[in-house]
């Protein structure tokens, strides 16, 4: 760790301003109003030094779907604005940029995978997707029963509510709506919008423009039949300020987590039905009417009507001669920049809602997208995102592992605790981190199977920040798209089995993977971020390095298979020479187990075996508010190559982990005794091994972990091979 990189932008951060521009005169007339009104927006709306901070703050979750790093204004088009460039058009986001504004950029956030239902299960269930059971392509699987961004803040004391889409249901049992991942069986009290991937690409549920008529959820009752002219991105923003609204008047003592998953701007690139009511927030702006045939108050107008009137007549100069006449923008490019900007003006009106309902200095905002942006058209003519850049100074779009399919970029604004205009810097998040984040600001323990890290010390510039995981998986039988932005022999290539790790500024990426011999291109993303300099030939210890790691940090998932899947997990050499295990021991109101980085430990020493028997602490005698975590560390010793069967049986909760992979997953879902077994392949040698169990009960461990080489009997590990 090291201290949280936390740095002011300028004071008019609307973009960085060339040495060109400092002269005022030089600076196109909107572009100075824009730069004013943002910088006294950050004046006006700055919260003061002795605001207090309630201990739990609202968190609300803003996902959009296949929108490009380079199309929000502060990462990206901005700069196309301020270079000015009528051959290079480009779009404004600017409820976005005064959000950016208001808070931090995060220019290096990572998404799990570079196509929605992997990536958003990633995000729901706070790990990677080395460990997540929604990977590559598999659309509308269930969301696993376990720990979610719902879940843990439910217990937190939240209200929770998700808005919008979802795609992680599984197979019904029976007819809709019994699907085992409902959204209300993953910790949601309240859900509203398409629970099926397919719906959610279709933008007008009742009328079905592109793809036929969808359905709509009110948590177990469809309720599309009265949603006429019902654009979602009106639709979701308005259910989204009437929950705020009834939240306050249902349960004001009561926090709140909203996840507000859009469904555009993905390819349907079908058009609002009205033009933005006037106003915003309680008395303005989109509105839930609740009527049947009315039940926003934008559903009155035309469907896939109304262009936004900044992009309705935009020209462009499409022959880079300004010489010759200007020409009209394609009719989909229009389309695009007004999705774009029709979430930018809802996420404005959301943020008005919260201030009139006096919740905006103590609610965290966190703002990104599911992956690079698309390069689909449900219409007749064609789309690419080239015209905008969307992809921003990277190549790679959405199902690439470079750059510009996974690196996304995100926002977060919490008035009461983020400096307003500061960034991140180079430093690298990712999705999985805000689990951990989430459940540090609700006061909650954090998941131990969570792969993230907590962001509230960079956010806050407060503490040490712990760096984070950053590696991908994913495979797509397609190619990299043949765009003159990218990297010539970039152009074209096959996709297949793809994997990314970044270590510091380095990012390893690897295509068509046939084995783990293969190698990675190593490139600098910090200087680099195009990824034009392939740094392998001179970078062989972090070749190796890298190809190590990967090894260590994932789980095989028999539903997505890679060529590398049974590569032993890599032995390292240790310093350890002392038998038996390191132990910690803590307590508190756990009902999981804990990640217990920070916690401080009621008694420590150390034992030959994960079976320490525990004492009756007088202090934790209430079993129903106290349990106990006991935290083994160490080193297993392997005999030698082999495949290795872990056998765990017992009441109590655990979660075993050799180097940076879940081994064993025994914390939830579970009643009563029962047993799970992990094959996993190990090179001879010593392997970091850490065991966190939840004890129910004080005495002796109900735990039991035997193993067994691949086809051999089952014997308890002995000591000897543990050493710390």
């Amino acid at each position: 760790s090291r201290p949280s990189p936390v740095r002011p932008l300028l004071p008019f951060p609307l973009f960085p301003v060339p040495a060109a521009m400092m002269n005022p005169l030089s600076v196109p007339r909107w572009m100075l109003i824009a730069t004013i009104v943002l910088a006294f927006g950050n004046i006006a709306t700055r919260a003061p030094a002795d605001d207090p901070v309630a201990t739990k703050p609202n968190i609300l979750m803003i996902l959009v779907d296949d929108l490009g790093y380079g199309d929000v204004g502060v990462f990206h088009q901005n700069l196309r604005a301020a270079a000015g460039d009528r051959h290079e058009p480009w779009h404004m986001t600017p409820s976005l940029d005064r959000m950016a504004n208001e808070g931090m950029t995060l220019p290096h956030h990572y998404c799990p995978a570079p196509v929605c239902a992997p990536s958003r299960a990633s995000l729901l269930l706070g790990v990677h997707q080395g460990h997540a059971n929604v990977r590559d392509n598999q659309f509308d699987k269930a969301l696993e029963n376990n720990h979610t961004l719902a879940t843990v803040l439910k217990r937190a004391g939240y209200a929770t509510a998700a808005i919008g889409k979802y795609g992680l249901q599984g197979e019904a049992d029976g007819q809709a709506p019994n699907w085992p991942a409902h959204p209300n069986r993953r910790g949601f009290d309240e859900y509203y919008g398409y629970i099926r991937h397919v719906d959610g690409h279709e933008h007008y549920p009742k009328e079905g423009i592109t793809r036929g008529p969808k359905e709509v959820w009110e948590n177990d009752r469809e309720v599309s039949d009265g949603l006429d002219g019902c654009y979602t991105t009106d639709l979701f923003t308005a259910r989204a300020k009437h929950y705020l609204s009834q939240h306050v008047k249902s349960s004001p003592e009561k926090p709140f987590f909203l996840y507000l998953a859009y469904d555009t701007p993905h390819a349907a690139l079908t058009l609002p039905a009205a033009p933005y009511p006037m106003g915003d927030g309680i008395t303005g702006g989109l509105q839930w009417i609740g009527e049947p045939g009315e039940m926003i108050n934008t559903a009155k107008g035309t469907p896939d009507s109304h262009y936004h009137p900044d992009y309705a007549n935009a020209t462009w100069d499409h022959d880079a001669d300004p010489q010759t006449p200007e020409v009209a923008w394609p009719d989909v490019q229009k389309r695009y920049a007004s999705l774009v900007r029709r979430i930018d003006d809802c996420i404005g009106d959301v943020f008005a809602q919260l201030r009139d309902l006096e919740l905006d200095s103590n609610t965290l905002v966190v703002f990104t997208t599911d992956n690079g942006p698309s390069l689909e058209s449900y219409l007749p003519e064609k789309y690419a995102p080239t015209f905008f850049n969307s992809f921003g100074p990277f190549d790679g779009t959405k199902r690439d592992l470079w750059e510009g399919g996974v690196r996304v970029g995100a926002l977060a604004r919490w008035p009461a605790r983020i400096r307003a205009g500061s960034t991140s810097g180079d430093w690298a998040t990712a999705f999985w981190d805000w689990l951990p984040t989430f459940a540090e600001a609700a006061g909650a323990p954090i998941p131990a199977r969570s792969d993230g890290v907590s962001l509230i010390p960079l956010l806050t510039g407060e503490g040490r920040q712990s760096p984070s995981t950053v590696y991908i998986e994913y495979f797509q039988n397609g190619r990299t798209s043949q765009y003159d932005e990218f990297r010539a022999d970039r152009r074209g290539r096959i996709r297949n089995q793809m994997q990314l790790i970044r270590q510091g500024n380095f990012v390893g990426v690897r295509y068509d993977i046939q084995s783990q011999a293969d190698d990675f291109e190593i490139y600098d993303v910090v200087s680099d971020p195009g990824q034009r300099n392939d740094l392998r030939a001179s970078q062989p210890a972090l070749q190796q390095q890298m190809k190590t790691a990967v090894t260590r940090l994932r789980r095989p998932d028999a539903e997505a298979p890679r060529p590398y899947d049974d590569t032993p997990i890599a032995a390292t050499t240790s310093p350890a020479d002392a038998s038996g295990l390191s132990w910690q021991l803590f307590s508190g109101p756990f009902d999981y187990v804990p990640a217990t980085g920070t916690m401080q430990a009621k008694a420590q020493g150390v034992a030959e075996h994960w079976n320490l028997p525990l004492p009756v602490d007088e202090q934790i005698a209430d079993e129903d508010a106290h349990r106990q975590v006991v935290v083994y560390r160490g080193f297993l010793t392997v005999p030698k190559d082999d495949v290795y069967h872990f056998h765990y049986r017992g009441v109590d909760r655990a979660i075993v982990r050799l180097h940076g992979a879940t081994v064993i997953d025994a914390d939830a879902g579970y009643e009563g005794e029962f047993e799970l077994s992990a094959r996993v392949r190990l090179q001879k040698g010593r392997h970091p091994i850490l065991i966190q169990q939840l004890r129910f009960a004080a005495g002796e461990s109900s735990m039991s972990l035997q193993w067994s080489v691949d086809g051999g009997k089952r014997t308890e590990i002995s000591s000897d091979l543990l050493v710390h």
